[in-house]
């Protein structure tokens, strides 16, 4: 059998305000923009790469989910950005601002920092690790 996740669905309160978040901050590819109804749009933004997983950005409907924006994962790092080059993408976060949760340090699995989104949701940022780049 094979499988694979394809979208995670990330809620935001603004789909336009997303797209620029993440197109222009993160520098995400806008994989798709699909109007479903007056309210509703199907959304997909990804890193470069192979495009294996991607973020479904779903506008809030109701106060439940408006409540959950920034937090879907109850304060814990939520997303994982993994690179193949730390420096350039570390440094792409600083110069637009983004909030550093933790600065960079190197664990067994890469070197690794955690970051803020637009909406508080934390990332991992990984590297290789230097086993990997040997």
């Amino acid at each position: 059998m094979k499988q694979h996740i394809a979208h995670i669905a990330l809620l935001v309160d603004d789909y336009d305000q997303a797209i620029e978040y993440y197109t222009s901050k993160l520098k995400f590819r806008l994989l798709e923009d699909t109007r479903l109804s007056e309210s509703k749009r199907w959304v997909l933004v990804g890193p470069e790469g192979d495009g294996s997983c991607n973020l479904l950005l779903a506008k809030a409907a109701n106060q439940d989910q408006i409540n959950r924006i920034g937090n879907q994962a109850g304060g814990r790092v939520f997303l994982f950005l993994h690179t193949d080059d730390f420096d350039r993408d570390y440094l792409n976060l600083v110069k637009n601002n983004i909030r550093i949760v933790r600065e960079p340090m190197v664990e067994p699995y890469g070197k690794v920092a955690v970051f803020e989104d637009f909406y508080g949701n934390l990332w991992d940022l990984v590297g290789p690790s230097e086993a990997d780049t040997e």
